[in-house]
């Protein structure tokens, strides 16, 4: 009880502290809280919308559509460690999204009954092994660099989730047990349909994510100019299975696709109004289904939406608050950070795994901060170490899942994140 009453006591006593020691009215802490607010407004603008409501109707699917036995098969403590763990880092890999957006995916598939260690190798292989940004890495920084981010990259999202199932082994094999003695019966359901079910609306949240950008090049641009294409084909497909194996009337389909294709046609230049339209239309059909399977659909995704977006902000504006956005100023000076990662130490490795696991990395934009970062004197085992632990982490990402899988794991995870891209980024360094 005192040991309660203490701790109590300890955090009212901190957000005292900080409460009458803010130094409001300086130039860096005004820059800092505005900048915190900037970043809150560019995520919720950029990535809300196309990535994260994309990210819980899919963790809804892979909740309820997905049975507990296929999961267990392929990605539970008790599959085979070959499989499991391949699967793991190819499903990660082929979403090419931040370390926000994976997090509704790695909930779903780790409530499901995933083990530790192919959920946490799917956790880190989504950012982190992303094919565009691997190609730009090559193209900007250097084919060295590339080459190293990509097998790096891989290797890493085996071996940490290898070392949170050993870490963790006897939680697991009591999670094997109980799973056992709860395995449930396949769905009626072919597995083909819940594959296409699922993989079109990854479809859709890929295609609607490809970025532009100017160093990528003629396959980017190629992409950039097709991606409502492709977004829209991925669409129809959803579409018709819905109606034709998961019990939609064809009618709620029309009219929540009408308002999508008015909207394409009236704002070509503003095609997130019409994607937004087009996942409220299903939205408020699934939520009224009379059909249990679709609305425990949507109930499954509102539940992961409730429970990650609120931390999710809430870690955005402290990110921004402490460090900035990209060219802007945070609480903590930049040329910090700049000056501590030149050459190639342990502590400078250290030094840059560190800031990239807690700062916020949307999907590309650490290549042109490395870019500014290496001009300005950062050593190349640091910039990979970066590469390495940045977007696969951050501080948004941190409270999440700790709020998934518990704090315990969460140190371990991260822990293990920083210290691997140290090394690798040390020997690449040294080499």
């Amino acid at each position: 009880m005192w040991k309660t009453q203490w701790k109590w006591l300890a955090g009212l006593a901190g957000g005292f502290l900080l409460c009458y020691y803010l130094p409001l009215g300086t130039e860096r802490f005004n820059h800092a809280v505005i900048e915190s607010l900037e970043l809150v407004k560019w995520y919720a603008r950029e990535h809300v919308l196309l990535c994260l409501v994309p990210a819980f109707f899919i963790a809804g699917a892979i909740g309820v559509f997905v049975s507990r036995g296929a999961v267990m098969r392929y990605l539970g403590p008790k599959a085979e460690k070959w499989t499991a763990y391949c699967v793991a880092s190819v499903s990660g890999s082929i979403l090419a999204v931040c370390s926000c957006t994976i997090l509704p995916l790695f909930a779903g598939i780790y409530k499901m009954g995933a083990g530790l260690g192919p959920a946490s190798a799917f956790l880190y292989s989504g950012p982190a092994i992303n094919i565009m940004a691997i190609v730009l890495t090559a193209r900007v920084l250097g084919i060295e660099i590339g080459f190293a981010r990509a097998v790096g990259a891989i290797g890493l999202s085996i071996v940490i989730g290898l070392c949170m199932h050993l870490i963790f082994r006897r939680e697991e094999q009591e999670k094997a047990r109980l799973a056992a003695e709860l395995a449930e019966p396949e769905s009626g359901r072919p597995l083909w349909q819940n594959v296409l079910h699922i993989g079109s609306m990854i479809a859709i949240l890929v295609f609607a994510n490809l970025g532009k950008s100017e160093d990528s090049g003629a396959l980017w641009t190629a992409f950039w100019g097709v991606k409502w294409y492709l977004t829209s084909l991925a669409a129809l497909v959803f579409g018709f299975m819905l109606v034709r194996y998961y019990g939609m009337k064809w009618w709620k389909l029309v009219c929540a696709a009408v308002p999508v294709v008015v909207l394409a046609f009236l704002f070509p230049d503003m095609p997130s109004l019409a994607f937004t339209a087009g996942f409220l239309g299903i939205g408020a059909f699934t939520s009224t289904a009379k059909e249990s399977e679709l609305r425990s659909w949507f109930e499954t995704g509102w539940e992961f939406a409730k429970k990650i977006m609120p931390l999710l902000l809430f870690g955005v504006w402290i990110a921004g608050l402490l460090l900035g956005r990209v060219g802007q100023e945070g609480l903590i000076p930049s040329e910090y950070v700049g000056k501590l990662v030149g050459g190639n130490s342990l502590l400078s490795n250290f030094l840059a795994a560190f800031a990239g696991a807690f700062m916020y990395f949307a999907t590309l934009t650490e290549v042109p901060i490395l870019e500014g970062l290496t001009g300005a004197g950062m050593g190349k085992g640091p910039a990979l170490a970066l590469l390495l632990a940045g977007p696969a982490l951050s501080l948004p990402n941190m409270l999440v899942i700790s709020s998934v899988m518990g704090i315990r794991k969460t140190v371990a995870f991260v822990s293990l994140v920083i210290l691997f891209s140290t090394l690798l980024g040390f020997f690449y360094g040294s080499w």
